[in-house]
């Protein structure tokens, strides 16, 4: 018995051993039959990060794992992801281990975990997932040998995805939340699969969406012949969100087509049926809605699929005299009535359409109603529609749990009949769209924490002709502005079916229209985590913004009582303003305000990022203190502006970008611009940088300035204001001034004076004749003045070198003058006989006066030139003290012209 115990003990310990040992002994054997298989059979760059084997993770079975496996196009489609998977799993039989490399490894079973897979069909019909290698005949005689065999058992693919983008079908599917698992024998020619799927489906195809996310699950069983490829379901059930559907028939793969014949149905007919086919967010808690009536779906597909045919269908829906109510909400809907077909006789795409013959509902006293048809789905869609009914979309959220931003309301009331094809509407061919009768909506309002205000219409009409919507009343409020506008929209239809902006033009008369009613709040896209899914949603981000929306092309004539926009009060606004591709064009917008008016034209744009504008503007007759109280650019372009009272008359080219609120950026500014003041007084003390120049300066009187009809040339560029150098008296004291100063309000001017030296004072003009030896209280005196610093702390400069420098060089010419004078008397004494005598003027000077060789020229030497080094010394100083005392801040103001009179 010990002797037994031994030896199976001896046996365990040697298997545990083999277990142990074998990934060490296979594993590497294992990764070579791998890439060898793939590289055999694959077209694609392969890689995986790592194989594992393991004997203990399903004992008795193997257990192969490949890591990280991602396979990547070559060309075509050089690049693509064709299908990655954090984990593959196969299992096999320990036995399979043991078989020698020109055998088959046979595996039972396969798992992918976390897999996508992206299934890509371009526009030529080449398809990203043909990656199979072409040599088959060869390939499939070394693989026998040498590869992997799939005798499955059992298979799985969980969490997983598959996305299938087919652009020459112009079919979109995307399946999410994949998990799919199937347990058959796949070694066997005939054998049953017993399979459960369930996923989330969305499918797009040509455009229209058919499926947003719905939940789709599927339990079925089905007979396999796999000599026949042939696979027909023999006990299912089907659930599309909540809607249950039974299966019945077969699919049968061919090598150059597949064919099917299916029909299934609703296993029952409760009207709850139809609560389920709206997606499960919007349809919730159906098990406790009251429904009375019956909904019922019953179809077929059947037929030859390939790349050119598609399954002929042939299906119903109907519903009659049914009705629902949730629990929780006040109203119920009823009369619901629908009998509905989409059938296809030809199997080509195109060939598929929509019946309407009924559908109606009715919420109370409301009842809306509508029929038509809709074929040639694929090619160039043909729409026939009646649509006819009242209701009162308050109580749209009162009977069916709709999740919506703002609350529904208003009365919508309805005849409308259209007929029209896709083509004429995306070409705008709207001779082609028939389209009649009228609709209207009373007592709407929009909420949104988009905009500030709710938007109230009273009242809107509609009268349709063809593709056109005449609206000959349109009454709508929002804050205080009030909207009263009549006109057309062009392409209505466009706009509702396809991507089209809405065109139109209208009139439009306002008593009041507010900028800011207009602000909207500013999100931003963030990623957020909800029931674990990551979705990206916006959020505000506190900032407000005035945007034009991009789905619009309007012409609007306007008239406008009141506008206010930002701190302004326009009035009488006129002119017309078209709206395309998110940009305002001005044209003939005039509008009284400050007392004058104001024409424009011009554009604003917020199409990027930073809104931009282009404007010519032409200020007639404006109050210069309200305008420039009330403007901030104008503040900025002329600050010294606030001391004076008057008229402003100004013609402005200007672009820049914009704020928000669309106020000018005013660094950004650049153009031109002409002024011309009116009429103008002047307010010393209400300029910091004129009350400091009024009381340096104190032989003058800037409050004496004439500034009427006073003109001058402005540009703008850099953030800084230029102004071309001008003139202006103050009596006869000739002042020129030019310069810039910047928008954060620093300054660069020059000042040049020319001062009658009869304004500096009788003791300054008695100085200037002692040096001159005449009285020169006629003689100006030039001040080059600098004015830097801001105009709220200026810096006065006087430039004295050069003052003194200009006094110096008119005295002495004075003085030069004066000789010359002194020798024309000489000159007289010549002519009178009084040749060769000397004379000497009165500054010392001896002159010998000769006759020339000619006897008409005399000539004179002068022993110097010019006065003397210490006279020009003693003039320069005299100029400086002149000057000196020019410049005094605490010295009264008087009249100086009195001592001169």
């Amino acid at each position: 018995m010990k002797k037994a115990l031994k030896i199976v003990g001896f046996a365990i310990l040697v298997i545990i051993i083999l277990l142990v040992s074998a990934p060490f002994v296979f594993e590497s054997q294992l990764k070579d039959l791998l890439r060898k298989t793939i590289n055999n059979n694959v077209n694609a760059q392969v890689a995986f990060a790592d194989v594992d084997l393991s004997m203990f993770r399903s004992f008795p079975q193997a257990t192969l794992v490949i890591d990280d496996l991602s396979i990547v196009n070559n060309e075509p489609f050089k690049g693509d992801t064709l299908a990655t998977s954090d984990e593959v799993i196969l299992e096999m039989s320990v036995k399979e281990l043991f078989k020698s490399a020109d055998e088959p490894k046979k595996i039972d079973q396969l798992k992918f975990n976390n897999a996508y897979v992206n299934i890509h069909v371009d526009s030529l019909g080449r398809a990203n997932y043909d990656i199979a290698k072409q040599d088959t005949t060869t390939v499939a005689s070394d693989t026998a040998s040498a590869g992997f065999s799939l005798d499955l058992k059992h298979y799985e693919i969980n969490n997983s995805r598959v996305k299938y983008i087919d652009e020459k079908g112009k079919i979109a599917l995307d399946v999410t939340n994949l998990n799919h698992d199937g347990t058959g024998d796949f070694s066997l020619d005939q054998s049953e699969l017993d399979t459960h799927s369930e996923a989330n489906v969305a499918l797009d195809y040509d455009g229209v969406n058919y499926l947003n996310n719905h939940k789709v699950s599927l339990d079925a069983v089905l007979d396999m012949d796999l000599d026949k490829m042939r696979y027909t379901f023999l006990k299912n059930e089907a659930k599309i969100n909540q809607l249950p559907l039974t299966f019945d028939g077969y699919v049968q793969v061919n090598e150059e087509n597949n064919e099917l014949d299916l029909s299934f149905k609703t296993p029952s007919s409760d009207f709850k049926n139809f609560l389920a086919v709206i997606p499960e967010t919007y349809a919730k808690n159906i098990e406790n809605v009251d429904t009375n009536g019956d909904f019922v779906v019953n179809g077929r597909l059947f037929g030859v699929v390939d790349d050119t045919y598609i399954p002929k269908m042939d299906v119903e829906i109907t519903s009659s005299n049914a009705s629902f109510k949730y629990p929780d909400l006040p109203k119920s809907v009823q009369d619901i009535n629908l009998d509905m077909q989409i059938v296809n006789e030809s199997g080509l795409a195109e060939g598929t359409y929509v019946n309407i013959n009924n559908a109606t509902f009715r919420i109370e006293q409301d009842r809306f109603n509508t029929k038509g048809k809709i074929s040639n789905l694929t090619d160039n869609m043909l729409v026939n529609l009646d649509v006819n009914g009242t209701i009162n979309l308050a109580n749209l959220s009162q009977a069916y749990p709709l999740e919506l931003e703002q609350d529904l309301n208003g009365i919508l009331t309805a005849d409308v009949q259209t007929s029209f094809d896709m083509n004429s509407i995306e070409k705008e061919q709207y001779q082609n769209v028939n389209s009649s009768g009228t609709a209207s909506i009373k007592n709407f309002s929009y909420k949104s924490p988009e905009i500030p205000n709710e938007v109230k219409i009273a009242n809107a009409n509609m009268n349709f002709n063809q593709g056109n919507a005449q609206v000959p009343d349109l009454k709508l409020t929002t804050g205080r502005t009030d909207i009263q506008a009549s006109g057309s929209l062009q392409n209505l239809m466009g706009f509702l079916f396809t991507d089209q902006q809405l065109k139109g033009n209208f009139k439009v008369q306002s008593n009041t229209f507010a900028v800011n009613d207009f602000m909207v709040a500013e999100t931003k896209e963030v990623k957020t985590t909800e029931g674990g899914e990551e979705k990206t949603v916006s959020q505000p981000t506190g900032k407000e913004a005035v945007k034009i929306p991009s789905f619009l092309d309007m012409e609007l004539a306007f008239n406008a009582r009141k506008v206010y926009y930002d701190n302004l009060e326009l009035d009488n606004a006129k002119g017309v303003l078209v709206i395309r591709d998110e940009t305002a064009s001005l044209k003939n917008i005039s509008t009284n305000i400050f007392n004058g008016s104001i024409g424009l034209d011009g554009m604003v744009s917020t199409k990027n990022q930073t809104p931009t504008f282009e404007m010519k503007l032409d200020l007639n007759a404006l109050d210069i203190a309200s305008s420039f109280n009330g403007m901030e650019m104008l503040q900025g372009m002329a600050p010294i502006a606030k001391a004076l009272q008057g008229k402003l008359q100004s013609t402005l080219n200007l672009k820049g970008n914009l704020n928000e609120d669309l106020t000018p950026q005013l660094t950004s500014l650049a153009g031109n611009a002409l002024a011309q003041l009116l009429t103008a007084d002047i307010d010393v003390s209400k300029s910091p940088l004129l009350a400091n120049l009024d009381s340096k300066l104190n032989f003058i009187n800037l409050n004496d300035i004439d500034l009427n009809n006073l003109k001058t040339q402005l540009t703008f560029e850099n953030g800084k204001v230029n102004i071309a150098p001008f003139d202006f008296n103050i009596k006869d004291i000739n002042i020129q001034i030019g310069g810039s100063h910047g928008f954060d309000n620093t300054m660069n001017y020059n000042l040049n004076l020319d001062v009658p030296a009869k304004y500096l004072g009788s003791q300054v003009g008695g100085t200037l004749s002692k040096l001159s030896g005449s009285d020169l209280q006629q003689m100006e005196v030039e001040l080059p003045i600098g004015l830097t610093g801001t105009f709220q702390n200026p810096q006065i400069n006087l430039n004295m070198q050069q003052a003194v420098n200009s006094l110096t060089q008119k005295i002495v010419a004075e003085q030069k003058e004066e000789l010359k004078e002194k020798g024309k008397d000489a000159l007289g004494n010549i002519i009178s006989g009084a040749i060769n005598k000397q004379t000497q003027n009165k500054s010392g000077d001896t002159t010998i006066v000769k006759q020339d060789s000619t006897g008409t020229q005399p000539k004179s030497t002068t022993k110097r030139d010019s006065i003397n080094r210490s006279q020009q010394e003693q003039v320069q100083n005299a100029a400086k003290n002149i000057l000196g005392g020019i410049l005094k801040n605490s010295k009264k103001k008087t009249d100086t012209t009195k001592n001169n009179q």
